[in-house]
């Protein structure tokens, strides 16, 4: 830059000193910019665990045509939160059992190969079996059997997956 004179001139720069409001002002800024952040990964990871829980149903409804399905879910406060799924035949043999429990958004269904092939009267008689040391899993596996209940108990109602829009957990 030159000046009138023609010579060079030069400049400073000479920042300004920020004001405490302008400070705090950056600081809520940036704890909205954090909590929208958070928020978006929160719902992103419901998002994911819906769309798992949703192609698990879809695929035990698509695999097994005949019986009942129950859903059951049991939900923590600061405990791990637990949703069970339970097919059963039409003579009420455990065609299935999955359980998905953790604190996470990323949790998968986990299959227990040892409760397939028993009668449902003795998982209904000792639901503990289940999740021993884990009460969230006893009363999940619980509240699905109670909706296979309600599921055989409607009239009218065939064995079928097909019904499966009685189950609310």
């Amino acid at each position: 830059m030159f000046s009138l004179s023609g010579r060079l001139a030069s400049v400073q720069y000479v920042p300004e000193k920020e004001t405490r409001e302008e400070t705090e002002m950056a600081i809520w800024q940036w704890a909205l910019l954090m909590l929208f952040v958070v928020w978006a990964l929160q719902s992103l990871g419901v998002w994911l665990q819906m769309r798992h829980y949703s192609d698990v149903f879809k695929g035990v409804t698509g695999e097994f045509k005949d019986g009942f399905v129950g859903a059951g879910n049991f939900r923590g406060r600061l405990a791990k939160g637990t949703i069970a799924l339970v097919v059963v035949t039409p003579d009420l043999i455990v065609r299935r059992m999955m359980v998905m429990s953790g604190r996470s958004v990323l949790t998968k269904f986990k299959r227990h190969e040892e409760f397939e092939g028993i009668p449902l009267d003795r998982l209904r008689s000792n639901p503990a079996i289940m999740g021993e040391g884990e009460p969230g899993v006893a009363e999940a596996v619980k509240r699905a059997i109670e909706q296979i209940d309600r599921a055989r108990s409607e009239p009218g109602k065939k064995p079928g997956l097909s019904g499966l829009n009685v189950a609310r957990a």
